[in-house]
């Protein structure tokens, strides 16, 4: 895999879905500008820390220029769904955001695990970055609707797909 960055500046549409039955669910960041999309392999905690993130983002900007606040979205109003193909770019192990006031667009930053053959994180190989720029309202839904795709996993996510017995 060529190690690079991409940029999709801004997107047409960026969500969070999944692929699998509760318990084995994989998580998948994805976006898209035209014919291009970008898909990446998340963690369940990554999705929810990027919706909490986003949330807080957005919020702290609200704050600071009411005007341009992004109100809460109608997600019914938006295709929130994962597109076709789905062929993951890679697996993330770090994400970060940014905002460019100029242009009034959040950044979401996502960083290539790189490992070596035993599964290691090799130090020596440059991760690929993925940039995904968008409205603070295509921002917003996104927040609102990677928490409804966390929640809709087990009942009880302690378990994670393990058995638990129970002593008397």
């Amino acid at each position: 895999m060529p190690n690079g960055e991409i940029e999709l500046d801004p997107v047409d549409y960026i969500t969070v879905g999944t692929i699998g039955p509760k318990g084995k669910r994989l998580f998948h960041l994805q976006a898209g500008k035209g014919d291009q999309i970008i898909s990446l392999i998340i963690e369940k905690e990554q999705a929810r820390a990027l919706s909490e993130a986003l949330r807080d983002l957005l919020d702290s900007l609200a704050e600071a220029s009411p005007e341009k606040a992004a109100p809460e979205v109608n997600l019914a109003r938006w295709d929130m769904s994962l597109r076709d193909p789905i062929e993951p770019l890679f697996r993330v192990a770090q994400m970060g955001l940014g905002y460019d006031e100029s242009r009034d667009l959040v950044v979401v930053v996502a960083h290539e695990l790189v490992t070596t053959e035993s599964g290691d994180i090799d130090p020596d190989l440059e991760p690929q970055v993925v940039r995904l720029w968008g409205t603070r309202e295509q921002m917003r839904a996104l927040s609102q609707y990677a928490q409804q795709v966390v929640k809709q996993g087990r009942a009880d996510p302690k378990t994670n797909g393990r058995l638990i017995n129970y002593w008397t």
